[in-house]
C-alpha cells in the first residue's frame, strides 16, 4: 500500500513539474513588447548587414549562461539562412583580455564558427580559464589550430587594439551590462532574461528558448517594417490634375 501511495505521489509530482514547464513554455512571448523583452535603444547603432537583419551576440568564454544558450543559438543562426546577418562581440568583463583576443584570432583566422564550441569547453569542461596568454596557447596546442599563424595574429598589437577598442566602444553604445546579450539592427537589445520577464518559475533552458522566441518575432517584425517601407516607397504617384481654361469665344464683328 505504502509503495502504491509513493508512486502515485511521483506520479503527481512529475505531473506538476511538466504542467509548470508547459505554462512557461507557453507564455513565452512570441509578441514582444519594448520596454519588457526587449530594449529600444534612444540612439540607433549603424549596421551593415544591407538586405539582411544584423544580429550581434555579446558574449564571454567566461560566462556559463552563454555557453548554455551557444548550442541553440548556432541552431538558430543555420535556421534563418540569409535572413540575416549574425556577428559575435567579446565583451571585457573581468579583464579577461586574452579571451577577447582568442576569438578575435580565430575570427581572423576564419576558424571562428569551428572552434568557438571548443573554447566554451576549454573554460567550461576542461577547466583551462583563458586567463593568460599561456593559457590561450595551451587551448591552442591542443585543438590543432596552426599555433604559428594563430601567434602572429594573436600579438599583432596593431590589428588587436583596434577590435579591443571596437568592442569597448560597442558594449557601451549598446549599454550592454551583462551577457549574453543581443544586438537587433541596431535599434534593440534583449537577452534570455528580459525574454522571460512577467514570467514565474523559469530555468534556464526555458529562458533560452524564450529569447528564440523574442529574436523570431523580432526578425518578422523588422522585415515587416522593411516591405511595408518598400512597397510604399515603389507605389507610383499620379501626377497632380491640369485645369485647362476653355479658350475665348471668337470676338464677333459689329
Amino acid at each position: 500500500m505504502m509503495q502504491l501511495l509513493n508512486q502515485e505521489k511521483r506520479r503527481l509530482l512529475m505531473l506538476a513539474g511538466l504542467g509548470m514547464v508547459a505554462g512557461s513554455v507557453l507564455a513565452a512571448p512570441t509578441a514582444p513588447q519594448p520596454g519588457v523583452e526587449y530594449q529600444v535603444l534612444k540612439r540607433p547603432q549603424p549596421v551593415d548587414g544591407g538586405k539582411k537583419i544584423e544580429i550581434t551576440e555579446f558574449f564571454g568564454y567566461f560566462c556559463p549562461h552563454c555557453f548554455a544558450l551557444e548550442p541553440l543559438l548556432a541552431e538558430w543562426v543555420k535556421k534563418q539562412g540569409d535572413n540575416i546577418v549574425f556577428k559575435r562581440m567579446p565583451v571585457n568583463f573581468h579583464d579577461l583580455v586574452s579571451q577577447q583576443k582568442l576569438y578575435f584570432t580565430l575570427e581572423t583566422m576564419g576558424k571562428a564558427d569551428e572552434y568557438h564550441m571548443k573554447a566554451f569547453n576549454a573554460f567550461h569542461v576542461d577547466r583551462n580559464r583563458l586567463q593568460s596568454d599561456a593559457d590561450v596557447m595551451e587551448f591552442v596546442s591542443k585543438s590543432g589550430l596552426d599555433k604559428q599563424k594563430f601567434t602572429e595574429i594573436y600579438n599583432s598589437a596593431f590589428s588587436m587594439s583596434g577590435k579591443l577598442s571596437r568592442a569597448t566602444q560597442l558594449a557601451t553604445a549598446y549599454q550592454i551590462d551583462g551577457v549574453p546579450s543581443l544586438a537587433i539592427d541596431g535599434r534593440f537589445v534583449t537577452s534570455p532574461v528580459m525574454a522571460v520577464t512577467g514570467m514565474s518559475r523559469v530555468n534556464e533552458e526555458i529562458q533560452n528558448r524564450a529569447l528564440i522566441q523574442v529574436l523570431d518575432a523580432m526578425v518578422a517584425k523588422i522585415q515587416k517594417e522593411r516591405s511595408s517601407s518598400a512597397a510604399h516607397a515603389s507605389t507610383p504617384v499620379a501626377p497632380a490634375a491640369t485645369t485647362v481654361s476653355p479658350a475665348p469665344a471668337a470676338s464677333k464683328k459689329k
